[in-house]
């Protein structure tokens, strides 16, 4: 077991209760490649208006509202705005964010699919200097700030950052707590904050670092760049994990999400230390890793009724969420993440009752719904 803490780290984590509503301007003031392959890309923001940034929590994202050009139909380029979300990657400062970006490309299966249009637009189109409108940190993937508790930070490729925001908070708010960061990626050239890492390892000594690569390249040396060759599994962290309590982060794709938090689980880890999110398209599916309380069985159809829009449809759950019911009816509904954090989807609920598939990272208002990730539990009316 770790030593125990000393009083001095017993500290908490910032609030971010304190933040702005709405959209906030935001100009880029300086752009960094984390990899030697250029495709994580760090954006340091700070705020047009000059006023102190709120603290938020370590582990939270910011909210981003982005004109992205697209090529039209007919020729030519126009844009359409998408809302996107994105992790902190830095500890919290007053006068600046960061956010680390990795570029979406198409599979090299699959070369037919688009590449991911926001990330794209952060690395062709975002230079410094560039104003972008954000929304406050939210997210309540935060690290818990018991310091008693040894923190497992499990990252899977571009799931770093938020696990890079609790870690550098950690070491330098707690340096008694012991910290173990698993890192998987492919190899050396796709390894961000490479070099920020392996120096908080040598200069703390509670921080432990594991990386572990699944397709090593001719230049990775074992020992010097990697510890450990495939994927982060439940062997490993048995394996190289003290014995005693734990408190488990994980962040990464839908694959490893879906291999390791039930494991985790079985392993006989309690709920309530374990945490973990999805990031990019793996965060619609977050709630499929692990059941889920079923949404009620409705013995009839019910009516939804849109008042803005002035149709009522008869649900008969057929859809997986309120939005992809109003999307199949041709009712046009602002929406971003489709997974409940960005809030973009939220709506006023006039009448009746809603169930959640699981629960939301946005803070929805009272008397509001997300219907993203929502279905009815009753007849329904909408402002939509």
């Amino acid at each position: 077991m770790p030593e125990a803490p000393a009083a001095a780290d017993q500290v908490a984590p910032p609030s971010s209760s304190a933040a702005w509503t709405g959209w906030r301007e935001f100009r880029v003031i300086r752009r960094e490649f984390e990899d030697a392959s250029y495709t994580q890309c760090s954006f340091y923001l700070a705020p047009v208006d000059g006023v102190s940034l709120p603290p938020f929590r370590p582990g939270q994202f910011l909210t981003f509202w982005l004109e992205v050009a697209n090529a039209r139909s007919e020729g030519g380029v126009g844009v359409h705005t998408v809302t996107r979300c994105y992790s902190l990657s830095d500890t919290p400062e007053s006068t600046s964010y960061r956010v680390t970006i990795k570029r979406v490309i198409a599979p090299i299966d699959r070369p037919d699919l688009p590449a991911g249009a926001s990330s794209s637009h952060f690395h062709d189109r975002v230079q410094e200097g560039d104003v972008l409108r954000l929304k406050a940190p939210s997210g309540h993937f935060c690290i818990d700030p018991d310091a008693s508790v040894p923190a497992v930070l499990i990252a899977g490729g571009i799931g770093i950052t938020p696990m890079m925001s609790m870690l550098r908070w950690c070491l330098a708010e707690q340096p008694g707590r012991r910290v173990n960061l698993y890192f998987g990626l492919r190899n050396g050239d796709e390894h961000p904050f490479k070099h920020q890492l392996e120096q908080l390892a040598s200069l703390h000594p509670h921080f432990h670092l594991t990386m572990v690569y699944s397709r090593p390249g001719p230049t990775d040396v074992i020992g010097r760049d990697y510890n450990a060759v495939g994927h982060i599994d439940i062997e490993l962290l048995r394996r190289t994990l003290p014995h005693g309590r734990h408190r488990f982060y994980v962040c990464g794709p839908a694959a490893m999400m879906a291999s390791l938090v039930p494991a985790i689980i079985d392993w006989g880890v309690p709920e309530q230390d374990l945490h973990y999110e999805a990031f990019g398209p793996a965060s619609v599916h977050i709630a499929r890793i692990l059941p889920e309380t079923p949404p009620p069985i409705l013995a009839t159809a019910v009516e939804v009724h849109f008042q803005r829009s002035g149709r009522t449809l008869a649900w008969e759950g057929r859809d997986e969420s309120l939005l992809e019911f109003a999307e199949r009816h041709g009712i046009v509904v602002d929406s971003g993440c489709r997974s409940g954090s960005c809030g973009t989807c939220e709506t006023k609920l006039i009448s009746g009752t809603v169930h959640y598939t699981h629960e939301p990272d946005h803070d929805v208002v009272p008397g509001h719904c997300l219907l993203c990730v929502c279905t009815p539990r009753s007849t329904l009316v909408l402002e939509a």
